[in-house]
């Protein structure tokens, strides 16, 4: 007589290879099931990846190291605004290029400003102009609302709040990984505050490419000067560079900070004709490769602060 487990074992096998995967979903029509989202740029991306977990599909207009102010788009990236049901943007004048992109794209997709609730600081006026006479095209705002940790909390509650109503069968798991990540990021900005606090206050200042930092001047205490206004559009000119080398020597600034996204060169020079030490590479306005130091917004928070710290707590005052 046949053994009865064995002939159990063989039933639920044949019964599994009928059905298929996953009760019958392919890996294919799970994927097409979910919830197709179009973010402008990596750190909006991450945000909703977050939140969104595996009921969302996500495509990055921009990706990691690119830069969002000079974007140019591809028929691939109209193709993915036609498909998407939910668009995320930043807002507050960071995207130039999109308004052409949606309406060449024909989406019907609702479009999400992820900003929105967030109090927007001036950007700093800067005493040149760009190419051809032309100041950066930002209006008065500074789009750069995320070095706020904070501020990236009010970017998941909207993020949330607008997957919810897009997918309300999802309503449950958008609130949990929000309320998870929330509980991150506010550790994550704990690990900062301490790490600024062992920063003696008179260190307490950089120079970096272009003026991307004034959410977490504001936030966190560390003072950033720029030759750049808060766009790379806007090319520094000869004049911006003397009165930061000047302003290096008056304050004795210990460092300045390459960026991901900028040419090395300016900060080069100013290091050169400055004394300044040259600090680590800092994220501003995109996260690099997953393989990289900065793959995830809290992991950009952690490896800045990090980069920051090194270079200004130690050394003469």
């Amino acid at each position: 007589m046949p053994d009865r487990r064995a002939l159990v074992v063989g039933l639920v096998l044949g019964l599994a290879a009928i059905a298929g995967p996953a009760g019958g979903v392919s890996a294919q029509e799970n994927a097409q099931a979910k919830l197709p989202v179009v973010a402008s740029f990596s750190i909006l991306a991450d945000f909703v990846r977050q939140v969104g977990g595996d009921r969302v599909g996500v495509t990055s207009l921009v990706g990691p190291d690119g830069d969002a102010h000079v974007y140019s788009p591809t028929p691939a990236d109209a193709k993915a605004l036609s498909a998407a049901k939910l668009v995320f943007i930043n807002g507050l004048h960071l995207e130039g290029w999109l308004p052409r992109l949606v309406k060449s794209s024909g989406t019907k997709a609702a479009l999400v400003t992820a900003t929105k609730g967030i109090e927007p600081i001036e950007a700093a006026e800067q005493e040149h102009a760009g190419k051809g006479g032309h100041g950066h095209a930002h209006g008065h705002d500074d789009p750069h609302a995320w070095q706020s940790i904070a501020n990236a909390k009010v970017y998941v509650a909207n993020i949330r709040d607008a997957l919810a109503a897009a997918d309300p069968a999802g309503k449950a798991v958008y609130d949990a990984n929000a309320a998870a990540y929330l509980a991150r990021l506010d550790a994550t900005e704990a690990e900062v505050k301490a790490a600024v606090a062992r920063i003696p206050a008179q260190r307490r200042k950089a120079i970096t490419t272009h003026d991307a930092f004034g959410y977490f001047v504001k936030a966190y205490g560390i003072e950033f000067l720029a030759p750049q206004g808060v766009s790379t559009e806007a090319e520094a000119s000869a004049r911006d560079v003397a009165r930061i080398i000047r302003q290096i020597k008056a304050q004795k600034v210990p460092a300045v900070f390459l960026e991901n996204i900028t040419n090395p060169r300016l900060i080069e020079q100013i290091a050169r004709e400055s004394g300044a030490r040259i600090g680590g590479e800092l994220y501003s306005d995109a996260l690099s490769a997953a393989s990289g130091p900065a793959g995830t917004y809290i992991d950009m928070m952690k490896h800045n602060i990090s980069e920051i710290e090194k270079a200004l707590a130690a050394g003469p005052a």
